[in-house]
């Protein structure tokens, strides 16, 4: 990755985002609402652990047949991802309360998730959404040697079949992390002293990563062998299921936020500056879908509404819906763009198809 970290620039003749945030901040105040979650997000909070916890300890006290067990670790998977998607993502932007200590509580639900809440923080809240689709700086960009993502990437013979078999390797996000991606990411923030919000001594780092894995696996596999509902490879299948279902989903709806056709990957010039202001960056760099289909939109934790989540990712989802309004209307009266799939599908399509693009040999292409 790129050490030295691009600037935005301050020229907004147009004032995009005093306007936007002026707009927003009075439609709170007009209508007497905070900006963090309300019953609405409890409600769903409860609705995700259930999915994510119900079927573990159904199957933990309960013996069932193999296509059962494999059924159940099925709906975990769901589970764990929404619980990552509505509960965790929030708590660690600080929007699920106005109570710090309860977004520090649902922020750590990214423990039970197979993760690590500051290497999150650091990823997500720190690189991902300061330097969005910047290559070298937005790790959402680097997928190693298998997947070429931005053009700027190396191309090989292999990319030209990753719109094919990248779906495959997506389910392996969140297994990826509870195994290596923590530890290399721990390592390399530390190295570069990166942080979010206070800092924290290396060594206390290191011990609440191993404590939290030895915890996390003693949990999950342990728990269920010393119970003896099922054997120990069932027990391996059924947590391999589960991370690949709750893989396969966040990492699609990741994609579909910011590796589309439409998008633009922007580098510094000579001076490490980046052409525009940090929030019209933000537009460039980002797309909406589905943004009137109920069940993604609440399933999603409303990051099919990526837009909005990366002007104001202190806002909670759940006010996302409302304020869409307030931002397309005020990118249109910039003439700038707002990107937006009407439906997954499109979306989706629109993504392996820009995948099949960045696949051709550009030498040829």
């Amino acid at each position: 990755m790129n050490m030295q970290a691009p600037t935005f620039s301050r020229l907004d003749k147009n004032q995009f985002f005093r306007t936007l945030n002026k707009r927003v901040n009075d439609y709170f105040k007009e209508n007497n609402i905070k900006k963090t979650g309300n019953w609405k997000l409890h409600v769903k909070t409860i609705v995700m652990f259930a999915l994510f916890f119900t079927p573990f300890f159904f199957m933990l006290f309960v013996e069932v047949p193999f296509w059962a067990y494999i059924l159940g670790s099925i709906v975990i998977g769901i589970g764990m991802a929404g619980v990552g998607m509505n509960v965790m993502h929030d708590g660690n932007h600080g929007s699920y309360s106005s109570k710090t200590w309860l977004n520090k509580i649902m922020g750590g639900s990214i423990y039970i998730l197979a993760g690590n809440v500051y290497n999150w923080q650091v990823q997500h809240n720190v690189l991902h959404h300061t330097y969005t689709n910047i290559p070298g700086h937005d790790e959402d960009l680097d997928a190693g040697r298998i997947i070429r993502f931005t053009k700027e990437a190396e191309w090989s013979k292999i990319h030209k079949f990753q719109h094919y078999y990248s779906i495959f390797l997506y389910g392996l996000l969140t297994i990826n992390w509870c195994i290596t991606t923590d530890f290399k990411q721990m390592a390399s923030y530390i190295k570069r002293k990166l942080s979010y919000g206070s800092e924290k001594k290396p060594a206390t780092l290191w011990t609440g990563l191993i404590i939290s894995k030895l915890i996390y696996f003693s949990f999950w596999i342990v728990l269920p062998l010393v119970f003896g509902v099922a054997n120990w490879w069932t027990i391996l299948i059924g947590f391999f299921v589960m991370h690949y279902t709750a893989g396969l989903i966040l990492s699609v709806i990741f994609q579909l936020a910011h590796i589309l056709e439409d998008t633009i990957n922007p580098q510094p010039n000579e001076n490490g500056e980046i052409e525009n202001t940090w929030a019209i960056h933000q537009l460039l760099t980002t797309v909406n879908f589905a943004p009137k289909n109920w069940i993604v939109n609440w399933y999603t934790g409303g990051l099919n509404h990526q837009i909005e989540h990366h002007i104001f990712p202190n806002i909670s989802h759940i006010h996302y819906g409302k304020i869409a309004e307030l931002v397309k209307q005020t990118a249109a009266e910039c003439d700038l763009p707002y990107f937006e799939y009407k439906t997954m599908r499109s979306a989706v399509i629109a993504h392996f198809r820009h995948l099949k693009n960045l696949g051709k040999n550009p030498q040829l292409a």
